[in-house]
């Protein structure tokens, strides 16, 4: 592969990139951001695909690295709806006891003992 169509397919990276943070901007924590992620796959199927065929086309690219490239595309929408789903569903808090052991356990160690 040529260096100048490793610049554009890095400048194309950045662009997914750059989408995929403004989609988890537009998320919120209530749900219902399905939405998000069908409109980040479509944007790439219009924008990237058709690139991406045409450089395979004019032979800038090999069918392996065209699909390798369109694949990675594709795993930040699988990346999106990750993050989209802890933004959702944030982790549990400790509960009580959790936070009395781990308060216990400092004590101790602070002590020169050893908790188990």
């Amino acid at each position: 592969m040529e260096e100048n169509v490793r610049q554009e397919l890095k400048a194309l990276e950045m662009m997914v990139l750059n989408w995929k943070q403004s989609y988890l901007e537009s998320a919120t924590p209530e749900g219902n951001n399905d939405f998000l992620l069908e409109e980040f796959q479509e944007e790439i199927g219009t924008y990237l695909s058709p690139y991406l065929r045409r450089l395979l086309q004019c032979e800038h690219l090999t069918q392996q690295e065209a699909e390798e490239f369109l694949g990675s595309c594709y795993g930040q929408v699988d990346d999106l709806e990750r993050l989209i789903r802890e933004l959702e569903t944030p982790p549990a808090q400790p509960g009580v006891w959790q936070k009395l052991i781990l308060k216990t356990k400092l004590v101790w160690q602070e002590q020169g003992r050893f908790f188990t």
